[in-house]
């Protein structure tokens, strides 16, 4: 935690986030996966079909569900708990990053016909 602490400085900052194009073109070339740490009463009402969830609270009980080899993209609705989600897991030393504008601005960039733009297959 250490080690995360210290790179707390401006400059450091947009390296910890992903916008929405990035995470797409990562996720569709399998080098990125979406760990959507909402509560289950959230993705109940509005899930999405893709990614692993885990609620933020639950996650230290399932790292070993998380992907060494890949980055791991937080989302929440929109940063809260992705920041905080971030932080835990870099300090474990994952390479993970949230999502800037959460999921919400996910399925803003997806609506419609662009959809399309996630490749869902295997």
């Amino acid at each position: 935690m250490e080690n995360v602490m210290k790179d707390l400085l401006p400059q450091n900052i947009s390296n910890m986030k992903i916008d929405v194009e990035k995470f797409i073109e990562l996720l569709n070339n399998k080098e990125a996966i979406l760990v959507d740490i909402r509560m289950p009463f959230e993705t109940a009402v509005w899930g999405l079909n893709f990614g692993l969830k885990i609620p933020a609270n639950e996650l230290p009980d399932n790292l070993e569900k998380l992907p060494k080899d890949k980055l791991i993209v937080v989302a929440c609705p929109k940063t809260d708990r992705s920041i905080m989600a971030r932080t835990y897991l870099a300090a474990l030393g994952y390479e993970t990053k949230y999502l800037s504008g959460g999921i919400l601005g996910l399925v803003e960039r997806l609506k419609g016909g662009k959809a399309k733009d996630i490749d869902l297959k295997s």
